[in-house]
């Protein structure tokens, strides 16, 4: 007859191979993280929409993220959601749409905005949100763009202050994300 094994030990400590996983958990969560931060510096960024001038497309206190590389790729275009410094305080960030480009003149009568000379057909702006008030014609400055909010009526933009320089544009909003009935992307 055989005797019975020995009596396995309890050991408190934790043994060779939790240690490995528990090394191995910490690396992939530092590699994630490191991953992350790559992507938040230097490609998306979350925002958060704070006033009413983009509405409907955009509401106040409603979270998106921008693109931050996309125009190392290609060119500001009419219609981009853009993210910019705003030329009179530098400090503070707007978001609206770019309506002309550069070398384009912009006209805007009784609320309608012409480019040069051809209405510009603009859906994205509900009947209650367009103003009625006229400005220009202004010749957009090479290396810079006329932007607006879609909510006319209530927006502080290029009818006001003039144009933003293309140095001054950081991003184009490209996906909301909260609250979460408003997800998907931005056209």
């Amino acid at each position: 007859m055989a005797s019975p094994p020995p009596p396995i030990e309890q050991n408190t400590s934790l043994s060779p191979t939790w240690t490995a996983e528990i090394r191995r958990w910490f690396r992939d969560l530092l590699i994630s993280l490191g991953i992350a931060g790559v992507v938040i510096l230097f490609l998306y960024q979350p925002v958060k929409v704070e006033g009413t001038s983009m509405m409907p497309r955009l509401e106040d206190q409603e979270r998106i993220f921008i693109n931050k590389f996309i125009y190392r790729l290609e060119p500001i275009q009419r219609g981009d959601l853009v993210v910019f410094r705003f030329p009179r305080t530098p400090t503070r960030s707007y978001i609206k749409r770019v309506v002309g480009l550069p070398g384009e003149t912009v006209r805007v009568v009784a609320g309608q905005v012409f480019v040069n000379g051809r209405r510009l057909t603009e859906s994205y702006v509900l009947a209650h949100y367009r103003d009625h008030q006229s400005h220009g014609p202004l010749v957009v400055p090479h290396g810079e763009f006329y932007v607006l909010g879609d909510h006319r009526n209530s927006s502080n933009d290029s009818r006001m202050w003039g144009t933003v320089p293309e140095s001054y544009v950081y991003g184009k909003a490209v996906l909301a994300y909260w609250p979460l009935q408003r997800f998907g992307l931005l056209p």
